[in-house]
């Protein structure tokens, strides 16, 4: 029998930052002394360090870790928002990011206006959007705020919309973060009655959270990442007990 091929794969993964040690910003400073842009002094910030992680088909993968530990990172680069410094990384299908929401929103733009623009950018045709379109409204909960221009929407209200819109993108991988249920608890129920969805209909997610019950309910296998390196892979109970003592 032939292994299954993993859907999502990091191999010898590491990202880095430079973090600058002095600040010149202003026009006078490098007008006065160019070669300041050639000599800034800072250092490299290693937030990733050789990470090699196989996801596979129809798992359902929870990430810990505390603020700082590099799993947004880490998610970033699944996406392909950041590029690993080095390593390699490789997804066998169409993949649909929770992280970005609303990225391509324009302000100036009605919030009707805006699902067909943000749709589009998800790789939706127009037509799936006009099918779509009164069950996104209905999802958000914006009725009577779409014929509105998006500036006058509350931050809460565009990462609704954005929320609604990117679950009609149909994909084989979906990466979420927990943040994104946002809203009263009915709202967050919905979201969360979307994760189950795509658990049932065996869609491939990984799950970045702080929540050991939001792992537990969901996730087939956790992972517990700290300080750039994962500690812990496998068991959820297991990495739970690692993530609560870590």
């Amino acid at each position: 029998m032939n292994p299954v091929k993993p859907i999502i794969q990091l191999k010898n993964v590491k990202k880095s930052f430079f973090l600058p040690h002095e600040k010149h910003d202003t026009f006078i400073e490098y007008a006065t002394n160019p070669m300041r842009l050639f000599k800034r002094s800072g250092e490299q910030y290693e937030v990733l360090k050789d990470i090699d992680l196989d996801i596979l088909p129809g798992e359902f993968v929870g990430i810990m870790g505390r603020n700082g530990s590099g799993k947004s990172t880490l998610l970033k680069i699944m996406a392909g928002i950041y590029h690993p410094t080095s390593g390699k990384v490789k997804v066998n299908g169409k993949m649909v990011p929770f992280l970005e929401l609303g990225v391509g929103f324009n302000p100036e733009l009605t919030g009707r206006e805006n699902v067909y623009l943000n749709g589009i950018i998800l790789g939706m045709k127009k037509s799936l959007l006009k099918e779509k379109y009164e069950e996104i409204v209905e999802f958000a909960e914006l009725g009577k705020f779409m014929d509105a221009p998006l500036k006058n929407y509350s931050s809460g209200m565009q990462v609704r919309l954005a929320f609604s819109i990117a679950i009609m993108a149909d994909a084989d991988v979906y990466l979420l973060d927990e943040v994104l249920a946002v809203g009263d608890m009915a709202f967050q129920e919905k979201c969360f009655n979307v994760f189950r969805k795509y658990k049932e209909d065996g869609k491939t997610v990984v799950l970045v959270t702080h929540s050991p019950q939001s792992v537990k309910d969901f996730c087939d296998r956790a992972i517990f990442i700290k300080d750039g390196i994962i500690q812990n892979s496998g068991s959820v109970d297991e990495v739970i007990e690692a993530y609560i003592n870590g």
